[in-house]
């Protein structure tokens, strides 16, 4: 330190002269409370310190070898890249202008995607709240008061007085034990819960609006098929028709071709009924109300099967997936419980000073005679609350095992799920497989039924059957097509779709194609 000290004034004053007296008691005052604060950030931290539970030991999703089959030469194959990186804008991966607009619009115009941001913001907000009890709590308080006294005993005469009061109080519980700081962190952790709700909405909304987009495109599939079924149904009908002119088919044979010509045209409604509700739920996915907005007419034309389908390691998985980010968070803060819960079963130290000034009138009210000043420190211990401060502290402990709980459970559910995408991913692939065999098979017999049938040497029940066999394959061949194409964005979904990459980006805009991943 200097040997030359400076007054509040602001003149110097020579070595080793003492302060004014209440300026003494006012330094001293202040010298006191710096202390305590340095020892109260120095305190210790009760309850334990959190610990990322240990993720399951395995290094794939499927016990047996993990490949997607041949589609078949007609279709196109699909191959899984390990250790891959999840775009947060996955879906582009489909190559459709008018599928990324449709999200953009729907990740602008989210209502809850708005709702999230703003759960979010409310929760950081809970941590600043949290923060101020680490710090001194500075009021400045204010009175005037004005009494009547009688002067002298029973028969004296009544005085009438004013007193005035101003000043400033400073308070500071000492977080000793780190009841405040564990508050702190519990908050913190909700946060963080907060952003992983934000993320999974994130990727929720995106999903379902792929996936609706989707269906739309594989209901005009089968709307498709349906026309297709119904020209050979006409056509049918036609053949019968020449043919009954010759004489060389009867009434009913015209009336079994009639009859199934007007079932296969009842197809056609339900399937109308799909697509609206679909395009309507689109609608809605963007933040408008089917007559405020109508979607593009998505078709498997404008749409790209991904060829590659990027598969992250299950270290890097656990910490892509929202939900898992979220039970983890809440965990945290149940462990954080646990020290706020355990701190109050310890002594509380309360600091506190105040300096006002008294007078009986505005003049003299700031005169340095008039300054009052007071020091205090209260120490608060639990000595008996009927067990219900060491009942808190189980109850912590209890909530922890139980959070513990749902946290394996949801690691459990999401490496169920994956392996579940996986396994239809493969199906599909068999599966469209052997419709696009079926479909082949049944056209070629059903053509060669009908020139049968012209020549004279089928029946009109086998021409029929064979069409029968015909829409059923051609409908199959739709449906499998199009659920290829789903369960694909579906396995996005279930890797995580980056979407905590998102939120850690998140500025109430949609990222774009070069935003940088956030480092893990």
């Amino acid at each position: 330190m200097s040997d030359r000290s400076i007054h509040a004034s602001g003149r110097h004053r020579p070595p080793g002269t003492a302060l004014p007296a209440p300026r003494a008691r006012r330094a001293t005052a202040w010298a006191l409370m710096s202390s305590f604060f340095a020892v109260a950030l120095a305190g210790c931290m009760a309850g334990p310190d959190f610990e990322r539970p240990a993720a399951p030991n395995v290094t794939g999703y499927l016990a047996d070898r993990t490949e997607l089959p041949a589609a078949g030469p007609a279709d196109i194959a699909q191959h899984l890249q390990w250790d891959a990186h999840i775009d947060p804008r996955w879906w582009s991966a489909y190559r459709s202008p008018a599928l990324d607009d449709t999200v953009s619009r729907a990740i602008a115009g989210s209502p809850t995607l708005d709702t999230a941001r703003a759960t979010l913001a409310q929760s950081q907000q809970a941590i600043v709240v949290a923060r101020g009890g680490l710090y001194p709590q500075v009021d400045l308080g204010a009175s005037a008061q004005r009494e009547r006294a009688r002067v002298g005993g029973k028969d004296g005469a009544s005085a009438t007085a004013n007193l005035l009061t101003v000043g400033p109080t400073v308070s500071y519980a000492l977080d000793l034990f780190g009841g405040k700081r564990r508050e702190i962190e519990a908050q913190t952790a909700l946060a963080d819960y907060q952003r992983y709700a934000l993320a999974a909405a994130y990727l929720t909304l995106t999903g379902n609006t792929v996936t609706e987009a989707l269906t739309a495109a594989t209901v005009r599939e089968q709307l498709r098929a349906v026309d297709d079924i119904i020209s050979v149904d006409k056509h049918n009908v036609e053949l019968v028709a020449i043919e009954r002119q010759v004489g060389k088919a009867a009434l009913s044979d015209e009336l079994a071709a009639r009859s199934q010509l007007a079932a296969d045209l009842a197809l056609s409604p339900p399937l109308e009924q799909q697509l609206s509700a679909a395009d309507d739920a689109l609608a809605i996915l963007v933040g408008k109300t089917p007559a405020q907005w109508q979607p593009p007419r998505f078709d498997f034309a404008m749409l790209t099967l991904p060829a590659d389908v990027p598969v992250a390691l299950p270290s890097a998985w656990l910490r892509s997936r929202p939900d898992i980010g979220a039970a983890e968070a809440q965990l945290h803060a149940a462990s954080a419980a646990i020290g706020v819960a355990t701190a109050q079963l310890y002594p509380n130290v309360t600091l506190s000073a105040s300096w006002t000034q008294a007078a009986a009138s505005m003049g003299p009210l700031f005169d340095a005679g008039n300054g009052l000043w007071t020091v205090a420190a209260a120490l608060t211990a639990p000595l008996f609350h009927g067990g219900a401060l060491s009942a808190q502290k189980r109850a912590a402990v209890d909530a922890f095992d139980a959070q513990l709980g749902v946290y394996r459970q949801t690691v459990l559910q999401a490496f169920g799920q994956v392996a579940d995408t996986l396994r239809a991913l493969q199906h599909d692939a068999d599966a469209l497989a052997a419709q696009r065999t079926a479909l082949d098979t049944a056209q070629a017999s059903l053509q060669l039924l009908q020139e049968s049938y012209r020549v004279g040497t089928a029946s009109l029940v086998d021409v029929l059957q064979a069409q029968r066999l015909y829409a059923q394959a051609r409908l199959g061949y739709a449906k499998a097509k199009g659920q290829r194409y789903v369960d694909t964005a579906q396995w996005f979904a279930a890797m995580g779709g980056d979407a905590r990459e998102w939120a850690q980006n998140d500025n109430g805009r949609e990222p774009g194609p070069g935003t940088p991943p956030t480092a893990r």
